[in-house]
Formats: structure tokens, C-alpha cells, sequence
């Protein structure tokens, strides 16, 4: 059945309606839902696509297990999908750590993969935005868990402190200091690279 795009449902009368048996309305939650959800898992788990993935489709299989007994108004379906991602993400992190451990290695290293430079027009700019990019996700990498989290939901998922707030169980008060002390962690991270990279009007 066609849907009026204007007058669309919102998440949590679409996840009523897919725990009442309609297909539809999942697909056009996943489509809305899943790549916010990937995203905010792949800077969590410092770029990390593959697991980000697995998180992510497990996040979603949570959220239509939960659907048959959704209660509208007890939270909102994204702050919920992104509570559960990023408990997701913390036991991925546990784990890595405890491999780490066992292993009794040092630290990971990510490999930094470049695509070799090409000739054609806006390859320079492409790859100094690369460069950025790559930077932030390492900076962002080097932050506590808590405060890499507390930032990505604020400046790259755009949720409100409130939001984060019920995110990550904590008082709104606690998320502004939380992101506060993130925000000068990764200017420091960065400080070194700020101009090379074009961060210094940032």
C-alpha cells in the first residue's frame, strides 16, 4: 500500500505497525534508522565497517524483537536504537580489550590504507578531505570511550544533550561536562595536525 511521503508515520507509529505485521513499515524504519546507527558504531569502534555492521544489524534485530510490546511515549525509538548500539559497542570494545590482554600485546594499530593519488580533476581535494576525515576518526579514537561517545552523538549524530542524556544514563549536566572535556581532548589530540589539515578556523 502507497504511503503519503508528506504525511509519513513517525518511528514509533511505523514500529507499531511492523509489531502489528506490516513489512512496509519496517523497511522504511530501517532505511531511516540504519545508517545513523552504522555510522555512529563505525566512529565508535574506530572505523571499524565490519564490526560496526555486525553491531549494527544486531542493534536493529533488538529493536524488532522489542516491537510487539513498544509503549509510545516511554522513549523515543532512535534514542533507544542508539542506547542499545552503544551498549553493543562497549561489550566490542570489552572484548578487544580482554583479546588484548590475553594476547599480551600492545596496542592495536589500525592500518592506514591511502588510495594512491590520481591526476583527474578535485583528486587533491578529495584526498586532503580524506586526510581530515582520517584524523578526526583517529583523534576521536583517542578519547576515552565515554567522551568519544558523548561527542559523536552530539556533533556528528546531532542528537540533543537531553537525548544523550537518556542515551547514556546520565543527567543532562553531566553530558554537557562530558562533552565539554571531549571537545578539548580532541583539540588537543589534534593540535599538531590543526593547520597541516585546514582544522585551525575549525
Amino acid at each position: 500500500m502507497a504511503r503519503d511521503m508528506q504525511n509519513e508515520p513517525d518511528d514509533a507509529a511505523l514500529l507499531a505497525l511492523y509489531g502489528s505485521g506490516d513489512p512496509q513499515a519496517a523497511r522504511l524504519l530501517a532505511a531511516r534508522l540504519l545508517p545513523r546507527v552504522l555510522g555512529f558504531a563505525t566512529r565508535m569502534l574506530g572505523g571499524d565497517r565490519a564490526e560496526a555492521e555486525d553491531v549494527a544489524q544486531e542493534a536493529m534485530l533488538r529493536l524488532w524483537r522489542a516491537a510487539p510490546g513498544w509503549r509510545s511515549g516511554e522513549a523515543q525509538v532512535s534514542t533507544w536504537l542508539y542506547r542499545v548500539t552503544a551498549n553493543l559497542v562497549t561489550d566490542r570494545l570489552r572484548s578487544r580489550q580482554r583479546r588484548r590482554l590475553n594476547a599480551g600485546g600492545g596496542e592495536l594499530s589500525l592500518d592506514e590504507a591511502v588510495d594512491p593519488p590520481d591526476d583527474s580533476p578535485g583528486a587533491e581535494a578529495r584526498l586532503i578531505a580524506a586526510e581530515r576525515l582520517a584524523a578526526l576518526d583517529q583523534g576521536l579514537a583517542g578519547l576515552p570511550e565515554r567522551q568519544r561517545q558523548a561527542l559523536v552523538l552530539r556533533h556528528i549524530e546531532g542528537l540533543s544533550n537531553p537525548e544523550i542524556a537518556m542515551v547514556m544514563g546520565l543527567g543532562v549536566e553531566a553530558v554537557e561536562s562530558l562533552t565539554a572535556r571531549a571537545r578539548r581532548g580532541l583539540a588537543t589530540l589534534l593540535q599538531d595536525r590543526r593547520e597541516s589539515l585546514g582544522f585551525e578556523g575549525d
